[in-house]
């Protein structure tokens, strides 16, 4: 490890001993940041870097809800306000048994370079709550809903704070999520993306992050002068992400033969179509069910416990979670030959994972550059919801577009290296420069 980055990293790790997850996060962006920073003794001597790494504020709150039993149930809820330079904090939501401080700091520290990358004027934030949603009905969820926006609304605002979803915020959580503060605030606007369409929601909000995943690993095959046509695609995960992204892979030529959730994948050799799609989607979305049903009714491969890794393929879409491809697992894909790796899900591949990748020079694009097509479109919707306008879904999608190929070009332009593209260092750089920028302007804030 560099020895700034070393000095660097021990001050992180002992002002916030135990946050793995987001010790790992900073470091990431710190070995590609501090050659760039000392070329550029203006960031150094400010501390930006240092700065961005430190939360603007972090919220923690205790969340009691009743469950259909009469059974009083307390969680914690979390908001990490983490950088407002150049536009409010914007991030999502998650609610899962695994949230806890480290997490939701590295998930936010992420967005402040993701929300930077789309170009439009988002700070970063992230939040959430160990409440899980799985398993619990209607009723109990938008109690916890109206007592976890209780605390929440007073820490946020369309010109402050603009949450959306996450992993366990959906619609329906939005939607209770929304009532609560209208009812508390008593206004009606866009504090929260991923709304419905009759209420202020934007076309093609669910499917953004998916689909902008896809249209940067196809400007990433662009640059070798390849498509999707014929390509082998496994994906992990079954949810929104996953979703979308197969929908998205299936229109441009691309076979997608893997899905996955917390129980284990299923392989279909045949390929997921349309109409295979559209069962997982009713499986997930409405029955929640398990992706091993999809075996049973396809007569295919379900592997319990397994992540979808080991098979070969010309593309892989990690769409599920933090840290799902191991370094082992890393070395696999490149060993079946795999040519490009497009992140859905976020830092979902472990660092050793990470410099397999870039060793092996593939089309490597992290989750801070592949997957943000999802806040760009909230972003969008937040503009609508400004204008009190609705886009037509083309509108919409050709906008999204027309973001993730900017967005690839700034990757391009800050990460070429000879005759290869290392998206990590282009994404972090271009994401660091508009930020660390702005927080020049104003001063020692």
């Amino acid at each position: 490890m560099d020895k700034n980055v070393e000095a660097f990293m021990e001050e992180i790790i002992a002002k916030d001993p135990g946050e793995k997850e987001f010790h790992q996060a900073v470091q990431e962006v710190a070995e590609s940041l501090m050659p760039f920073i000392e070329k550029n003794p203006k960031y150094k001597k400010a501390k930006i870097l240092e700065r961005i790494a430190e939360p603007e504020r972090a919220i923690m709150f205790r969340v009691p809800w009743l469950d259909d039993n009469g059974e009083i149930q307390i969680n914690r809820g979390y908001r990490i306000q983490m950088n407002s330079a150049i536009g409010p904090y914007k991030g999502g939501l998650r609610f899962h048994p695994s949230v806890n401080l480290s997490i939701l700091k590295f998930l936010a520290f992420e967005q402040v370079f993701k929300n930077s990358l789309t170009t439009l004027p988002i700070g970063g934030g992230k939040g959430g709550s160990d409440f899980d949603p799985k398993g619990k009905s209607d009723n109990e969820v938008m109690k916890f809903c109206q007592s976890f926006m209780s605390e929440l609304f007073r820490h946020i605002g369309p010109n402050t704070d603009v949450p959306a979803g996450d992993i366990g915020v959906g619609g329906r959580e939005i939607g209770y999520l929304f009532g609560q503060y209208k009812r508390l605030r008593n206004e009606f606007t866009g504090i929260l993306t991923g709304k419905a369409l009759n209420w202020g929601g934007s076309l093609i909000r669910p499917e953004a992050t998916g689909y902008g995943c896809v249209y940067f690993a196809q400007e990433m095959l662009k640059t070798k002068k390849d498509s999707f046509k014929d390509k082998t695609c496994i994906v992990s995960g079954s949810g929104n992400v996953a979703q979308f992204t197969t929908e998205k892979i299936i229109q441009l030529g691309g076979k997608v033969v893997t899905l996955s959730d917390s129980s284990g994948m299923i392989y279909d050799p045949d390929g997921i179509d349309e109409k295979k799609l559209a069962y997982v989607m009713e499986l997930k979305n409405i029955k929640r069910g398990r992706i091993k049903e999809y075996a049973e009714e396809y007569n295919c491969d379900y592997y319990a416990g397994k992540r979808p890794w080991e098979i070969e393929c010309d593309l892989a879409f990690p769409s599920a979670t933090q840290n799902e491809i191991s370094k082992n697992e890393a070395q696999k894909l490149v060993d079946n030959g795999v040519i490009g790796v497009s992140e859905g899900a976020n830092m979902p591949t472990e660092a050793d994972g990470v410099e397999i990748f870039l060793d092996a020079k593939i089309l490597y694009g992290p989750g801070k550059a592949a997957n943000a097509g999802g806040v760009a479109t909230s972003a969008l919707e937040m503009s609508q919801n400004s204008l009190r306008l609705s886009w037509s879904r083309e509108e919409v999608d050709e906008r999204l577009h027309n973001i993730m190929c900017r967005l690839h070009e700034s990757c391009v332009r800050y990460g070429k290296e000879n005759n290869f593209v290392n998206y990590v260092n282009g994404a972090n750089i271009a994401g660091f420069v508009k930020v660390a920028d702005a927080m020049l302007d104003h001063g020692v804030v």
